[in-house]
């Protein structure tokens, strides 16, 4: 019996692939066809509802895996691990299955609809790398917020889905404004979290409470996870970014 498991364990590839010793790792969970589930229980191109479940769950698996800031944008999550996480011994496969299973549980228990994430995980080894790597998702959150409120503007005209991806084929971000613009929408009026998405991440904070001994009060200090729907842009952003990665008040 112990040569039998010896010989399945053996088939388990990937069970001893860990994570690079002092690395980075954003762990990035995407929603599963989550296109044709959007469409069908939510407003198009942004419901304020669709976003808090987003941000619920974003909430949960920072607080669970003990991330040091969280990133959502449409339907993907990503969470940054600091080089010193240790959990499950850094195991890669352990990583990509948890993290997809409890974005998958928090967010199908928050909308009381089956939903179904999956997970990659990405490395760095330097701030540098991880700055860059948030930055890139906050412009692609930019680049999706503006194909996606011009492909439904032009389908809630009565254009097709096929109509709609047709005309804005090879289109360039200026047309695109344009093309809003030309209907009375500036995109760079619509809300932040549309365009540049949300940011999630422990803060510190002083609580104040009675001590009934003593009679007196007194001061503890707590920490909480800060919801930001206003995130800057650009070397603004990369700086917030940085100085969460940097900061020892974690």
């Amino acid at each position: 019996m112990k040569d039998l498991e010896a010989q399945m364990r053996a088939r388990e590839w990937f069970h001893s692939l860990t994570l690079l010793p002092g690395a980075w790792t954003v762990i990035r969970v995407d929603g599963r066809s989550f296109s044709r589930f959007t469409e069908t229980h939510f407003d198009k191109p942004f419901d304020p509802r669709f976003s808090e479940l987003m941000t619920e769950t974003a909430q949960t698996l920072l607080t669970d895996l003990g991330a040091r800031y969280a990133y959502t944008e449409s339907d993907e999550i990503s969470v940054v691990l600091d080089p010193s996480f240790d959990l499950f011994g850094r195991e890669v496969e352990k990583l990509v299955s948890l993290s997809a299973s409890i974005t998958t549980a928090a967010f199908t228990h928050a909308a009381g609809e089956p939903a179904a994430f999956d997970s990659r995980i990405w490395m760095g080894t330097t701030v540098d790398d991880v700055v860059d790597y948030f930055s890139w998702r906050q412009t692609d959150a930019a680049r999706c917020a503006l194909e996606g409120l011009c492909y439904w503007t032009l389908r809630k005209e009565g254009r097709s889905g096929r109509q709609a991806t047709r005309e804005l084929e090879r289109t360039s971000v200026s047309a695109k404004n344009e093309l809003l613009y030309a209907r009375g929408i500036n995109f760079n009026e619509i809300p932040s979290w549309q365009r540049r998405g949300i940011g999630l991440w422990w803060e510190t904070y002083e609580k104040v409470g009675h001590d009934p001994i003593r009679g007196v009060d007194v001061t503890a200090t707590r920490r909480r996870v800060k919801v930001e729907r206003e995130l800057p842009m650009k070397d603004d952003y990369r700086a917030l970014v940085r100085s969460l990665l940097e900061s020892d008040g974690v």
